[in-house]
């Protein structure tokens, strides 16, 4: 049961990579894409209806963590406290930006939220990214099950911000600045749609840099990777299919198969942090101090009694999400043109 809750947690995570990914990356290029407050408009009705639907399945998975693996809830939302509030702070700017920068005509107003718009989404994706390496580096833990880090690097146990983790933030940044630029070649008209197709070869070769380092970097920073990958040779299936998604997005650009395109980065993300979770199981919060304290699965998990009713009743309440999430996406499917 605690293996299933494993990747029922990992589904959901992943889930919310693709679909809070592409309106993140949206925001990223924002300023980029709009030349004008017409053209902002428009990047932004594709998004409207979807953007906070889509921050569901990061609820869903923060309900699932405490219900099922109450004390790795604890422990790391405790220990990364800090990171935790920023992420908070700018999901609220990000959302306030989205509905007050039309409650008033002037242009400064507009522009002001644009650009907390844009400036919070790119941070929103770098410390996404930095907590993915965390969690996948490891954190100063030890026998307490309780760690603190810095913001930075201030002594012998790694801070929040190190190279590995900026790294990590950075791949994540353009990651999804890639699927932003494709989700906004397939949704709009005009020189905005222009726009967005051609900064998808640039993202998309800047991706594949950073994600090569990543990888690089990863296996020389958390040997458990490199052993569970090669051990167990069943892993390697997630890493494939990113390879797959990601060789396949510019073979779908260059033929101008946008909605092809749009869905090969979010299958490319999608397999991507499959592939971390594949990397880590069954470890779920690895300690920079040592393997012996690392929290693994079965370690943290709430009783097997109460995981039963969990696994009857996640899947209803998975259902009516994916459910809700499948007709918006194709109620507001449609191609928007500057006004």
């Amino acid at each position: 049961m605690a293996t299933l809750f494993f990747c029922f947690l990992a589904f959901m995570l992943a889930a919310y990579a693709v679909l809070d990914g592409y309106d993140l990356g949206t925001g990223i290029l924002h300023l980029r894409l709009a030349g004008d407050d017409a053209e902002r408009r428009q990047l932004l009705r594709t998004i409207g209806p979807l953007w906070d639907g889509n921050e569901v399945f990061l609820v869903a998975a923060g309900g699932t963590l405490f219900f099922a693996f109450p004390t790795l809830y604890a422990t790391s939302f405790s220990g990364f406290y800090l990171p935790l509030i920023m992420v908070l702070w700018l999901l609220v700017l990000r959302g306030v930006s989205i509905d007050l920068r039309s409650h008033l005509g002037s242009p400064l107003w507009r522009t002001f939220f644009d650009a907390v718009f844009s400036l919070s989404s790119a941070l929103l994706a770098f410390f996404l990214g930095v907590a993915l390496g965390n969690v996948v580096r490891g954190v100063p833990m030890g026998p307490g099950t309780t760690f603190f880090q810095p913001l930075w690097d201030l002594g012998p146990d790694p801070g929040i911000l190190d190279g590995y983790t900026v790294l990590v933030g950075a791949t994540v940044l353009a990651t999804l600045a890639l699927q932003g630029a494709a989700w906004a070649t397939y949704r709009t008209t005009g020189a905005v749609h222009d726009r967005a197709r051609g900064h998808v070869r640039p993202l998309w070769i800047a991706t594949g840099v950073l994600t090569a380092a990543t990888t690089a970097a990863t296996w020389a920073v958390q040997s458990r990777v490199p052993e569970a990958m090669l051990g167990e040779p069943w892993r390697l299936v997630f890493p494939a299919a990113a390879v797959v998604a990601f060789v396949a997005t510019p073979v779908l650009h260059r033929q101008h198969r946008h909605r092809g395109t749009f869905l090969a980065t979010s299958a490319f993300i999608f397999a991507m942090v499959a592939s971390a979770a594949a990397g880590l199981y069954p470890w779920m919060l690895p300690s920079s101090r040592g393997a012996q304290w690392s929290l693994a699965v079965h370690d943290v998990a709430a009783a097997e009694a109460s995981l039963r009713v969990g696994a009857v009743w996640w899947p209803i309440g998975m259902a009516f999400a994916l459910g809700y999430t499948v007709f918006v996406h194709r109620r507001f499917s449609g191609r928007e043109r500057a006004e």
